[in-house]
């Protein structure tokens, strides 16, 4: 019939699958590692700082390496996978809101209600104030990378 031709281009299917498929394991290779640096952190601090102290912590220098690393790497072309890799996967993996969320439930449910909103609440501002930092300190790093 008339010369179109109605086929889908395979090539391109099966080449959006490999991105994703890629995509896929950068994110679980990447989670994987900094969920077990977040587990050694836990493992290094906890017995002296505690649990809320050294989710906290980790949460604080997650944010901020987060801040840099997306600062820096917004100015890069072709810099997806490692995005994807460091930010998604091993930051994601690191820092832990559900921690963070089930150790203010238990604050405020031990009877501790101000202690769990300047929990909450001092981990969103640090957490804000880290990633603004990091933010700032790439900014040098990117301009020496031009």
């Amino acid at each position: 019939m008339g010369g179109i031709d109605a086929r889908p281009d395979r090539g391109a299917h099966t080449r959006l699958v490999t991105r994703r498929v890629r995509a896929m394991a950068l994110v679980f290779v990447g989670g994987a590692a900094g969920t077990a640096a977040r587990a050694a952190a836990g493992l290094l601090m906890a017995p002296t700082l505690g649990e809320v102290p050294v989710t906290l912590a980790v949460n604080v220098v997650g944010a901020f390496l987060l801040g840099a690393l997306l600062h820096f790497r917004n100015h890069r072309t072709g810099a997806d996978g490692q995005r994807l890799l460091m930010g998604t996967g091993f930051l994601g993996g690191f820092t832990t809101y559900s921690a963070l969320a089930v150790q203010t439930v238990a604050l405020a449910g031990d009877g501790t209600a101000a202690l769990a909103v300047i929990y909450a609440l001092g981990s969103l501002i640090l957490g804000c104030l880290a990633a603004w930092l990091g933010m700032a300190c790439a900014g040098p790093a990117r301009a020496e990378q031009s």
